[in-house]
C-alpha cells in the first residue's frame, strides 16, 4: 500500500484537502490539536465566492449539495446575487456596492488508481510524543503554524497590524436584527466618516479603533466598544449599547504573513497551505477562498505524484511557486484594505477594501 499523505490541521482547508484525496483515492491521515469544535469562541461567517467552482471539483456531489444547508440563510442564498455593501455608519447610506467576480478557468484532473510516490517520505512527532510517517506532510494548522516555523525558522513570525479590533457574538431576536437585515440580509461593512470607526456585521459584529489598545477586562472592553459607537446611526448604536454585560468581548488579533520567497521543502516532502502559507486579514473576505484554491491545486499536484506523472519535488515546487505568485499580493492587498477601511473620505473604487475580487489561473 502506498504511504499516506499526512495532513496537520482539520480546519476548513485541511478537511477540503482530505475530501479531495478521498475523491482521488489517495491515502491520507489527518491530525487535529483541538478535541472539540467549540474550543475556540471567536469566529465569523466565511464568504466563499470565486473559489466555489474549485470546491465543487474537490467534493463529492452529495457533500457539495449539503453546503447549502449550513448557510446563514439557505432560502435567501438561493436567490443571492452576492453583493457586498460598504456603508456610511453615520447615515446608513451605501457608499459602495460591489460583487466578487470570477474568471477562473482551470480544470480538474484525477485518477482512481493508487501508486507509491517517489521520495523517501517524512516523519512527524506529535504533541503527545507519538510519531507518524507518510509520503508527504502538509502543514495547514493555521496562522501560528508550527510547520511554517520548521520550514522558515528565520521568518515565520506573523506581522502585527497596528489596527485593533474587538468582536462579540450575539443572540438577537427577529425584531432586534430586523433593522440590520434590512440593510443587507447577510453581511455588510462600513466606516464612520468622522471617527474612523470600522464595523463588520455578519454573525459577528466587529468594531475597531486605530490607536486604542484592547483593555484586559471584559467590562472595560464592552465600555470601550460602546464609546466607539458614539456617532453611529441609531440602528448601529442601539445594537452596541444593548450588548449584555455577560457577553464575552473577544480581541481579534489582526495579523498576516506574506509567503516567504523560498523555503526548503525537503525534496518536496513538506509543504504548507491555507493560513499557514499566507495568513491574511478578513477585510476582503478572501482568506478561505485562497485556502480552498490551495487545496484544489495541491490535490492536483499530489495526484500527479501518485499517478507517476511528476516527480515529487517537481510537483511540490510548482505548487509552491504558484501559491507565492497568487497569494503574496493578496496578503498585501488585504493588509492595505485593513489599514484603509476606516478612512471613509479617502475610499474610492480603487481602494483595496472594495477592489474587484477575482483570481485567474492559466491551464
Amino acid at each position: 500500500m502506498a504511504k499516506p499523505v499526512l495532513i496537520v490541521g482539520a480546519g476548513i482547508v485541511g478537511l477540503t484537502i482530505a475530501h479531495g484525496f478521498k475523491k482521488a483515492n489517495i491515502p491520507f491521515e489527518i491530525y487535529e490539536r483541538d478535541e472539540d469544535t467549540n474550543v475556540r469562541p471567536q469566529g465569523w461567517a466565511l464568504t466563499l465566492h470565486w473559489v466555489l467552482p474549485y470546491l465543487e471539483r474537490l467534493l463529492d456531489a452529495e457533500t457539495f449539495a449539503r453546503l447549502e444547508t449550513v448557510q446563514v440563510d439557505p432560502e435567501f442564498a438561493r436567490h443571492d446575487t452576492g453583493n457586498f455593501l460598504f456603508l456610511n455608519l453615520a447615515t446608513e447610506e451605501v457608499k459602495f456596492k460591489f460583487r466578487p467576480t470570477s474568471d477562473t478557468d482551470s480544470t480538474a484532473k484525477g485518477s482512481g488508481e493508487e501508486a507509491a510516490p517517489h521520495g523517501g517520505g517524512v516523519s512527524a512527532i506529535m504533541q503527545d510524543g507519538t510519531s507518524v510517517s507518510g509520503a508527504l506532510l502538509i502543514g495547514v494548522e493555521g496562522t501560528n503554524s508550527r510547520i511554517r516555523r520548521f520550514l522558515v525558522p528565520d521568518g515565520y513570525d506573523n506581522y502585527q497590524l497596528p489596527t485593533r479590533m474587538m468582536g462579540v457574538k450575539l443572540e438577537m431576536t427577529e425584531d432586534q436584527v430586523a433593522p440590520l437585515r434590512r440593510l443587507d440580509p447577510l453581511l455588510f461593512q462600513g466606516a464612520h466618516p468622522t471617527t474612523g470607526t470600522f464595523m463588520w456585521f455578519s454573525i459577528l459584529d466587529l468594531l475597531k479603533g486605530p490607536d486604542d489598545e484592547i483593555p484586559e477586562s471584559n467590562g472595560d472592553r464592552l465600555k470601550q466598544m460602546r464609546t466607539k459607537a458614539d456617532g453611529l446611526s441609531p440602528t448601529f448604536d442601539r445594537v452596541i449599547q444593548n450588548i449584555p454585560g455577560t457577553v464575552p468581548v473577544i480581541e481579534v488579533k489582526l495579523v498576516d504573513w506574506v509567503p516567504a520567497p523560498n523555503w526548503d521543502n525537503r525534496g518536496g516532502s513538506v509543504t504548507l497551505a491555507g493560513d499557514a502559507a499566507h495568513a491574511m486579514t478578513m477585510y476582503r473576505g478572501e482568506a478561505a477562498n485562497h485556502g480552498i484554491l490551495d487545496a484544489y491545486l495541491l490535490v492536483k499536484a499530489i495526484t500527479s505524484i501518485y499517478n507517476g506523472e511528476m516527480e515529487q519535488k517537481d510537483a511540490i515546487d510548482a505548487y509552491e511557486a504558484e501559491l507565492r505568485r497568487r497569494t503574496q499580493p493578496a496578503v498585501l492587498l488585504s493588509r492595505e484594505a485593513c489599514l484603509g477601511a476606516h478612512d471613509y473620505d479617502a475610499l474610492n473604487e480603487n481602494s483595496a477594501v472594495v477592489r474587484r475580487r477575482a483570481v485567474s489561473l492559466t491551464k
